[in-house]
């Protein structure tokens, strides 16, 4: 019999990736997403990327804090695992509205949380953010580093993270991992699926893109004075589908007994600075990228890179993938889908 798996945010960004990866590896996928910051078109696109496999997607359009719209679907589908996506996760906008980010991202787990127990699904795979690390003194980031988050979002997953370790501690018949990511980017190699942020872009790829195709006339550059090779800040970006095949290992250590609620950074385990970055994407889009130096921003970190032994070890896993493969697959959705989905979709 097939697994099937609930994925919370299953058309947002990673969680759509991630879908694909799980119905090409064979499992069923029930997607929830309230398409606050998504579309449903990133669902009907991996249906027709998985081909025969699609039928095996599921998808419901319902909030997690909606508990009996969310209990109906477990009474449907016996899950076998979630993996938990689902938040608000712009950096910028939990400063300005730290309620609207306590009660999506905390109430909406909380929820999902009570849910499960009630029909017995106590395994979980959840989405946390190499964030929580806050500003780390020394790099590489081990999973034993001291924990703090600089800002709301930040805190949202470290509080969700605390619950997780409480929910275990209280009963042992959980089995959670935690994923900590870096910084994703790329998209499908195919261009049908990728990042889609609405407004302005709080990431730097998105952002490059947006330059690229002409949506904004320059990239600003936060920071030109820090003692890296450039002086642009350094950070360990991670191709999205690397990330997501994190996901599918992960979900298969799930199923191992001595598993209590563990936690794994997902990265690629080195630095590339903001100008290396660009570089690289110049080079797979032939465009010049115009950039305007700006002071740094405060709060930003110098230099951030992962540890990845751990998930090598542990989780058989490994990115693949570098940044000129990002880069030419990012790229390749920019230039497809210039306006992100929907403006694609209303062409089609």
């Amino acid at each position: 019999m097939a697994k099937s798996i609930l994925v919370t945010g299953g058309a947002g960004y990673i969680g759509s990736h991630t879908v694909l990866q799980l119905l090409l590896g064979g499992y069923n996928a029930v997607v929830v997403d309230n398409l606050d910051n998504s579309s449903e078109i990133a669902i009907r696109r991996v249906r027709d990327l998985a081909g025969d496999l699609g039928k095996n997607l599921t998808f419901h359009k319902l909030d997690l804090r909606d508990k009996p719209a969310l209990e109906k679907v477990f009474a449907s589908t016996k899950f076998d695992a979630v993996i938990h996506f689902a938040g608000l996760k712009a950096v910028g906008e939990s400063v300005q509205k730290p309620l609207l980010y306590y009660d999506n991202n905390l109430i909406g787990t909380i929820v999902l949380f009570e849910v499960m127990a009630s029909h017995g699904c106590k395994k979980l795979v959840f989405s946390s953010s190499a964030t929580v690390y806050g500003w780390p003194k020394t790099v590489p980031c081990t999973e034993e580093f001291p924990l703090s988050a600089t800002n709301p979002y930040g805190r949202t997953k470290l509080f969700i993270e605390e619950i997780c370790r409480d929910i275990y501690r209280s009963d042992s018949d959980w089995k959670i991992i935690l994923l900590r990511y870096f910084n994703p980017v790329g998209a499908h190699p195919s261009g049908d699926i990728g990042e889609d942020p609405r407004g302005i872009p709080n990431n730097l790829m998105p952002f490059v893109q947006q330059v690229a195709v002409g949506r904004r006339p320059a990239l600003t550059v936060f920071g030109s004075d820090y003692s890296t090779t450039d002086g642009t800040g350094v950070r360990d970006y991670i191709h999205v589908v690397d990330l997501a095949d994190g996901h599918i290992a992960a979900l298969r250590k799930v199923d191992d007994p001595s598993i209590g609620c563990e936690v794994y950074n997902l990265g690629t385990g080195k630095g590339t600075s903001v100008l290396e970055m660009v570089s690289a994407f110049e080079k797979a889009s032939g465009k010049k990228i115009p950039l305007v130096m700006a002071d740094r921003r405060p709060g930003d970190a110098e230099v951030v890179y992962a540890e990845t032994d751990k998930a090598e070890k542990e989780l058989k896993w490994k990115a693949k993938y570098g940044i000129e493969e990002m880069c030419r697959d990012q790229w390749n959705w920019a230039s497809k889908n210039p306006y992100g989905y929907e403006a694609s979709a209303s062409k089609n």
